[in-house]
């Protein structure tokens, strides 16, 4: 069990790393769907079934492998900073010290 686990993690990992077209992603991850079904694991199920959600918005990671990790990163940053003074009253004075902080 833990090594079929392994090999279903291993070959979704591998899809993201060597796939170098939309059409070879897809043809990969519709094999390691169909390799996620035939394990029986619950877990991996789920992962498979919001990859086949949301397979269109996945695949065009491959159009030139970025993500949005740095606008995510930069979000929650902002986040943090106005956490830190619990709230904003100035919203000029809030986006000066952002510009001044983070440009």
């Amino acid at each position: 069990d833990i090594k079929v686990a392994f090999d279903l993690v291993q070959g979704l990992r591998n899809i993201f790393n060597t796939a170098t077209t939309i059409q070879t992603a897809y043809t990969k991850l519709a094999h390691w769907h169909k390799d996620v079904e035939a394990s029986g694991f619950k877990s991996f199920q789920t992962v498979a079934n919001s990859i086949s959600v949301n397979y269109r918005t996945i695949l065009n990671y491959f159009i030139n492998k970025s993500t949005n990790a740095s606008a995510e990163s930069f979000n929650a940053k902002i986040k943090a900073f106005r956490a830190q003074f619990r709230g904003v009253k100035n919203v000029e004075f809030f986006l000066y010290r952002l510009t001044t902080i983070f440009a």
